[in-house]
């Protein structure tokens, strides 16, 4: 097990909530926890949660894999841009994105623009472990997993790395992952 600070009291936890203006974006690659970790940090900051993918199925009434069937993936970025820029007004809250949203360079500059964007970043081995889990990654289904996943990571370093704020998931529990972030963006700010 990962060796981690202690958590923070809720009196830090408030004071960095106090601080919070605007919307803390998730970044990273699928598979990396962004919504699991993102529901831990927005119970902790008393903020709402917003899962980008869920609200782009809600909004074009159909499965991520199924828009990548049917229109393919410029199709399915272009959907999600625009559900991203809707998702980011009405003030400070998670929101989890798509494993390539921040690749898109106006989702990317909007992000930077206006949110507090954070990279939530993972080992490839950590990503296998938890995207195997499920079967509903439509850029897995090509091939390899491991390979596609190194592949896709090493393609998206340069635009994940200008996220200001990097903070790793290992295999800690994810209340420690969030813990890192807040104290990450009590930093930041």
């Amino acid at each position: 097990m990962e060796v981690d600070a202690p958590p923070l009291s809720s009196t830090e936890i408030g004071r960095i909530a106090r601080r919070i203006d605007r919307p803390i974006v998730l970044v990273g690659m699928m598979g990396v926890g962004k919504s699991t970790v993102g529901r831990k940090l927005a119970a902790l900051l008393h903020l709402p949660f917003v899962d980008a993918d869920e609200a782009i199925e809600e909004a074009a009434k159909m499965s991520i894999p199924e828009m990548f069937e049917a229109y393919g993936e410029p199709y399915f970025r272009s959907g999600e841009r625009r559900v991203i820029a809707r998702l980011m007004t009405g003030g400070p809250k998670v929101l989890a994105t798509g494993g390539g949203a921040f690749v898109d360079p106006e989702t990317r500059a909007l992000i930077l623009a206006e949110a507090i964007p954070v990279w939530l970043d993972s080992e490839i081995d950590v990503l296998i472990e938890r995207v195997g889990r499920k079967d509903n990654r439509p850029l897995l289904k090509q091939g390899d997993p491991r390979e596609i996943l190194t592949r896709l990571r090493d393609e998206r370093l340069p635009q994940y790395s200008q996220a200001p704020i990097h903070v790793t998931s290992g295999s800690a529990p994810h209340n420690f992952t969030a813990n890192r972030i807040l104290r990450a963006i009590d930093q930041w700010l």
